[in-house]
């Protein structure tokens, strides 16, 4: 093997472990056991605990970790259960074992802060982190150890968080492929109100108004409503927890979004009234603006286009478009694939940078595709 070759396989190979030793995991749903996925893959000793022995031994079996021990001698605690128990269990692992790094995974950060607080616990050794990441899907049974990859992971650290002890809560979302953020506990529950709980309560309004639809007109279903409700398949004991326990946040939220569905209705009560086809024309705009903001891949605030393929209903056609794509030079960002109902051929609307939408549409066309239509 050439010294270049060396210098390759070098480059190539993994870097060693952030998290040494044994990581305890209490808790063994989506998040508890997907972390623990990730760290068995790693070669971390992962010890599981959970409040259900038929929820631990599930993830057990599925390969998240083994049984904790009562010898175990952990390096960093995770506590990845439902909001309202994150708090007494913080307590308790603090207590057991003193002077290991305590963190959690909760969604909500400032109300078990307030809580451990109001008790007198020593926090020095704790640090709530909560990656923003999940499925519509609980359980050990969805865990999946890619789960936090490219995923922002929030740690909330304060003055007296030892420099060490930040150091090896970070390097646990390192080790996930995650990428840590600091900020206050305040700040991070005023976001996911925004960008997580609102989206979650507003998806589930809109797919309750389905219940009841006519079955013609959920036929008529396309991929933009499957896009805008697919969260709202969550489930509803966990998100009541959360809901409740950072209400105001959402309820701030909740009441300018109310305001804005209400000057929406308005104009179009009476949509010839002067400047009411304005209104509607900036309430489309603003949500223009509102999506470029967005990060995108790589969390570059960057702008795609995006182009769709018609393919024919057979195994390997997805496969051989991606073949022909990288023959042309064309990376994809993203992709979307719909069904058209009742026939037997679907829509792949591929995303790309705007430099190569003509050339991947003008070289597919000449490979015998069928472009459906561009938005260059």
């Amino acid at each position: 093997m050439s010294d270049s070759t060396n210098s390759s396989a070098r480059a190539a190979a993994p870097l060693a472990p952030r998290v040494r030793g044994t990581v305890r995991i209490v808790g063994a749903g989506l998040l508890g056991s997907s972390i623990g996925h990730a760290l068995t893959a790693r070669g971390i000793d992962v010890a599981l605990d959970d409040a259900s022995p038929a929820q631990l031994r599930l993830a057990v079996d599925y390969g998240a970790g083994r049984m904790a021990q009562p010898d175990d001698a952990p390096s960093l605690i995770v506590v990845a259960v439902p909001p309202d128990v994150t708090a007494d269990v913080i307590a308790r692992e603090l207590s057991a074992h003193p002077g290991v790094v305590v963190t959690d995974v909760a969604s909500v950060k400032l109300q078990p802060l307030h809580e451990l607080r109001a008790r007198g616990i020593d926090l020095t050794h704790y640090i709530g982190s909560h990656p923003l990441a999940g499925r519509e899907r609980g359980g050990a049974i969805s865990a999946r150890a890619d789960l936090f990859i490219g995923r922002p992971w929030v740690v909330c650290r304060d003055g007296e968080t030892p420099a060490d002890d930040l150091a090896l809560v970070e390097g646990l979302a390192l080790d996930l492929g995650a990428v840590p953020l600091e900020m206050s506990p305040e700040e991070h529950d005023r976001s996911v109100a925004l960008v997580s709980h609102v989206p979650q309560l507003v998806a589930s309004l809109l797919a309750g108004r389905f219940v009841d639809a006519p079955d013609g007109a959920l036929g008529l279903a396309g991929q933009g409503v499957r896009d805008t409700t697919r969260i709202a398949a969550s489930a509803p004991e966990l998100w009541v927890q959360i809901l409740g326990a950072n209400a105001q946040p959402v309820v701030d939220v909740l009441d300018a979004l109310a305001a804005d569905l209400s000057a929406v209705a308005a104009a179009l009560r009476a949509p010839d009234a002067p400047g009411a086809r304005r209104a509607v024309a900036d309430t489309i705009r603003r949500g223009n603006d509102g999506v470029e903001r967005l990060p995108g891949k790589h969390g570059q605030n960057r702008r795609f286009d995006s182009f769709v393929v018609m393919i024919d209903d057979t195994p390997g056609q997805l496969g051989l478009l991606f073949g022909e794509l990288g023959d042309l030079g064309v990376n994809v960002e993203d992709l979307r694939l719909e069904h058209s109902p009742g026939a037997q051929f679907g829509l792949a609307e591929i995303s790309v940078v705007p430099d190569a939408v003509r050339p991947a549409t003008e070289g597919l066309t000449a490979r015998g595709w069928r472009i459906a239509s561009t938005n260059d």
